[in-house]
């Protein structure tokens, strides 16, 4: 799309994962912008954005994912180009003041460092409740919220072929490196799943994993298919097959790569890759379906999730059209999730009940088999929560929400109670038919307040 080359862009010196693939970062970013025929003022404002927020494109996503033809309401442009919207006004016009001026760098890293604490950039309790401890110190690199499933973020894993702008892991990708989660030890990741009997699956997180080499992915999944683990099922959660399908199809490494999914597969382990897939446009290319089909061929299975958010996905048509799409090419429809209280989320959230009312009627145009999708659901403290429709009490609107899974065990598949509430975005914005709860569970400030959720 456009009608020019990628290599009218000056690259990133940086590569991640194998070296055919180079990408456009935020030094980039002007040149870019300028080439697409943005405005000075536009080029100006997307460098404010990007000054706080991660950017990061490919040649893949600009050349067959982008209509630059529709810019600026082109959904995928939407999701992965800076939006002057995703900061406060005050904060955005402190950042086109500094960069407008050309402060100096440190300057530009202090107001931003002082905008993302403003951010929430670890939501739901992830650093104060998620860390496990292993022999009496913190498991770097996991986090251990539900009791059968163990996230590992693989060191090499921690950033992404190009970014989402809603990415709730945002955090993970600017900012200094200490406060970001990353796993070096695989073996002691094991001898933890070794010791926790009740975990049945491992995903490996980021970022995305798929970043990294094929043989690099292999050290950290090895030690998870020893004999005495066979419990154990391997996750993991990417987008490589819609931002970078030449994973799967020229990358130098990608034979070794799919040879490493059949060979989990044939160690008699269950292997599932969680496809974060936004739009139906991110499937619509013949890229994007082969390699899906290269990765279903190794005997692997597809679930596919992403948030619902304005300006991306944000009609009922849209998913309809998704999650028959996934269906069409081997997939499974997981979860449609709410849009977390983190970073831009000012720019992309929706009403709960405008989620709710998307889901449905998008659930009423498919078949059986694209049902398979959860949502809208929102990933909080007390696990995630499943807006399952409203009814009337005493004559009054409610939403019911029911905990799908839940951080403590016992809880799972309680059903409770909260007004209807037109504007509410997140969990602590509801209120129930009895009081107040819901802003006490989402800020983490107290396990126990679970047990207030008013049981219908």
């Amino acid at each position: 799309m456009g009608g020019w080359s990628p290599s009218d862009i000056a690259w990133d010196t940086r590569t991640i994962g194998t070296s055919a693939l180079r990408v456009y970062g935020p030094r980039n970013l002007a040149a870019l912008a300028e080439r697409v025929g943005l405005s000075p003022r536009q080029v100006l404002e997307a460098r404010a954005v990007a000054a706080v927020l991660p950017f990061r494109l490919n040649p893949y996503v600009v050349e067959e994912l982008i209509d630059w033809a529709d810019i600026p309401n082109d959904p995928i442009f939407r999701l992965t180009f800076p939006q002057r919207e995703m900061l406060a006004p005050c904060d955005f016009d402190a950042m086109v003041a500094l960069i407008g001026d050309e402060a100096p760098p440190a300057v530009v890293e202090a107001a931003a460092t002082t905008i993302r604490a403003r951010l929430n950039p670890h939501p739901s309790g992830q650093r104060e409740l998620n860390v496990p401890r292993f022999e009496g110190t913190p498991l770097a690199g996991a986090q251990h919220k539900y009791a059968d499933t163990l996230l590992v973020f693989p060191a090499e894993g921690q950033t992404c072929h190009a970014y989402c702008g809603y990415c709730f892991r945002w955090a993970q990708f600017v900012g200094p490196r200490e406060a970001r989660f990353a796993s070096h030890e695989p073996a002691r990741i094991a001898a933890y799943v070794r010791a926790h009997q009740e975990i049945t699956d491992v995903l490996l997180t980021g970022g995305d994993p798929l970043v990294a080499r094929a043989s690099v992915l292999r050290s950290h999944l090895e030690p998870l298919l020893a004999p005495d683990l066979e419990r154990v099922n391997i996750r993991i959660g990417t987008k490589a097959p819609v931002y970078w399908p030449h994973r799967f199809l020229g990358d130098r490494d990608a034979e070794a790569l799919l040879r490493l999914f059949e060979e989990v597969i044939a160690r008699g382990r269950h292997l599932t890759l969680v496809l974060h897939a936004s739009h139906p446009r991110e499937l619509g290319t013949e890229a994007a379906q082969k390699a899906l089909a290269r990765i279903l061929a190794t005997g692997a299975v597809v679930r596919c999730q992403a948030p619902v958010v304005r300006h991306v996905n944000d009609s009922a048509e849209t998913w309809a059209e998704l999650w028959s799409r996934q269906v069409r090419l081997g997939a499974i429809p997981y979860y449609m999730f709410v849009e977390r209280d983190t970073g831009p989320c000012r720019y992309y959230e929706l009403p709960i009940s405008r989620a709710l009312e998307i889901f449905e009627r998008a659930r009423s145009q498919v078949s059986g088999l694209a049902q398979t999708a959860r949502g809208p659901v929102m990933s909080a403290v007390p696990g995630k929560v499943l807006v399952d429709g409203t009814v009337r009490v005493n004559g009054e609107r409610a939403f019911v929400l029911k905990l799908i899974r839940a951080r403590e065990r016992e809880r799972a598949g309680e059903v409770f109670l909260a007004r209807h509430d037109e504007q509410a975005t997140w969990l602590d914005q509801l209120r129930s038919l009895e009081g107040d709860w819901s802003g006490e569970l989402d800020r983490g400030e107290d396990q126990a307040a679970t047990s207030r959720l008013v049981v219908a």
